[in-house]
């Protein structure tokens, strides 16, 4: 029973309390970069998550395996086999959304919610919590674009699922909505409307979080990022206290 109350929590945690993109503020590029549209906000979510999930697996599978030295490196290449193989399936059977994430596919690379994963669970714990992880940091962060492009296309473009046809395989292109379909408020799908959006929602995330005893989510620098302890950019920053920086 403790255990599965345990995975229950590692699941439901990166859905609201934990939410990779709302509370720990990470991946914050691919967020507002795709998310001028539902459909590619669903799109890159899926993709991402399928690559957390088997990243996730794979890393701790072989925990005990991987040098401690060479981890980050070892952490890498696992994630970018993932994406390779996700990337060559969205080419193969979904095209469209190929075109339309572009470029942010492949960088899912790099994405830090899943080097951050790799490196804070998935390598402390056992195969099926990090699977667990995975899942529910991958549905917070599906959640948190999906919301995000729903505000943006329906404000900023006037109307909803657009384009979803190409991704399920049939001519569903989604809903006009009255109004705002013929008089959309453009700022909404462009760079300053992303960072309006992304504001307000992380807002209800912080006030939901609170209820709930949380703390605010706050950026913290350096410490928050999860190479903090093997990078040395800080000792490089200027007016960097050397001593506080070994500590």
């Amino acid at each position: 029973m403790a255990e599965k109350k345990s995975l229950g929590k590692e699941f439901s945690k990166g859905i609201i309390i934990e939410n990779p993109v709302l509370r720990l503020v990470l991946g914050t590029c691919p967020t507002l970069a795709t998310t001028t549209s539902v459909t590619s906000a669903i799109g890159m979510g899926i993709s991402a998550s399928i690559v957390l999930i088997c990243s996730n697996i794979a890393i701790s599978a072989l925990r005990k395996v991987i040098p401690a030295k060479v981890r980050i490196p070892a952490y890498i290449v696992v994630i970018a086999s993932f994406v390779t193989i996700v990337q060559m399936l969205v080419k193969a059977f979904v095209p469209v959304l190929n075109e339309q994430l572009g470029v942010y596919l492949p960088l899912i690379v790099v994405n830090c919610i899943i080097l951050g994963r790799a490196e804070a669970f998935a390598s402390k714990n056992g195969v099926l919590a990090s699977a667990v992880d995975g899942l529910g940091m991958g549905i917070g962060f599906t959640a948190a674009l999906f919301v995000m492009g729903t505000i943006r296309e329906i404000l900023g473009a006037g109307t909803f699922l657009a384009g979803f046809g190409g991704l399920i395989g049939n001519n569903f292109d989604g809903f006009s909505i009255p109004f705002l379909n013929s008089n959309p408020i453009l700022i909404f799908i462009l760079a300053p409307g992303g960072f309006f959006v992304f504001g307000l929602v992380m807002a209800l995330a912080n006030k939901l979080a609170e209820s709930k005893g949380k703390p605010k989510a706050e950026l913290k620098g350096c410490e928050n990022c999860p190479m903090a302890k093997i990078c040395n950019v800080r000792d490089k920053v200027e007016g960097c206290d050397k001593k506080e920086v070994e500590a």
